[in-house]
């Protein structure tokens, strides 16, 4: 049974959705701790107390524990509570383009992944913001008949107490780990303090759901899969990454080294990131987390 159908049962995932509901009065969700009121202003995020809803649908660009036959059931949100200067998505993030919607109608497209599209799982991305929304969503869809397993797809930037409110209802993490380094996270995405903050965030996420754990058909039903995007010239700072997730994190955990990386939205101001990662650079990062025996994805 996934989680959040586990508290629900018990009567635990309405309470947190009480809880929750408090942050659209006074947002305290994500490290920022704007402290705003939801309903007449916008903290750093832009959102507001309405959840904008930017697409929904099957996704087969998703890692392979999480697409299967039928596709990951993504979601997607705008706006978002980092500015990367390289985002990919940044009509969304920055721009906040969707439509607004209610949790009801979030809850019916969840119902829809699932009994239409036959999604393997609901995957909620860049979600921070709009956490108090979801899961009174995701209570509406436990009263329904959801039963797949819920990805909390993030930037890594979380604060601890919101994590806690995800325990018990979110069944697999993946967070972005950006950067190692400080100067990196408040150069490229306009926020302090990136990596202690995103290390505090995985080590929560781990304690919750542990290693990637996966069924019979090799899909994945519980735990931690961490993205990284590889810079270019940011090899180092990949080492660094690579290593903490050796060191602190349980070795079941999954990583994605990806290499992917080209220049979008202001990442042409930035000379150092302006053109390509070389395919020598990724190899060697691969190469690093091989001696180091993780699990990549």
């Amino acid at each position: 049974m996934v989680a959040y159908l586990k508290s629900y049962a018990v009567g635990l995932l309405q309470e947190k959705v009480i809880k929750a509901k408090k942050h659209l009065r006074e947002c305290y969700l994500c490290p920022h701790e704007c402290g705003v009121n939801r309903a007449r202003e916008s903290g750093f995020c832009r959102a507001r107390d309405k959840i904008i809803l930017a697409s929904y649908g099957p996704h087969f660009g998703e890692e392979a524990v999480l697409v299967g036959r039928n596709g990951s059931g993504t979601i997607f949100f705008g706006y978002c509570n980092l500015r990367c200067v390289f985002c990919q998505n940044y009509e969304l993030s920055y721009y906040g383009e969707g439509e607004l919607i209610s949790p009801e109608k979030l809850a019916e497209s969840m119902l829809v992944l699932q009994n239409h599209y036959r999604c393997h799982n609901i995957n909620l991305v860049t979600s921070t913001h709009f956490v108090s929304n979801i899961l009174e969503a995701v209570l509406l869809t436990a009263e329904k008949g959801l039963n797949l397993p819920l990805v909390y797809n993030c930037g890594g930037y979380e604060r601890q107490e919101t994590l806690t409110l995800l325990e018990g209802v979110v069944d697999i993490y993946m967070p972005d780990f950006k950067y190692a380094s400080l100067e990196d996270g408040q150069k490229y995405s306009c926020v302090k303090n990136y990596p202690e903050i995103a290390k505090k965030a995985l080590l929560e996420m781990d304690r919750q759901v542990g290693g990637i754990k996966t069924d019979e058909r090799g899909l994945a039903y519980q735990g931690l899969l961490i993205r990284h995007l590889q810079l270019p010239g940011g090899l180092e700072d990949t080492k660094e990454v690579l290593r903490f997730i050796k060191d602190e994190l349980s070795p079941g955990c999954l990583v994605n080294l990806m290499p992917q990386y080209h220049p979008a939205h202001k990442a042409f101001e930035y000379e150092e990131i302006s053109g390509k990662l070389s395919s020598g650079e990724y190899k060697e990062a691969v190469r690093f987390a091989e001696q180091l025996n993780l699990r990549l994805a």
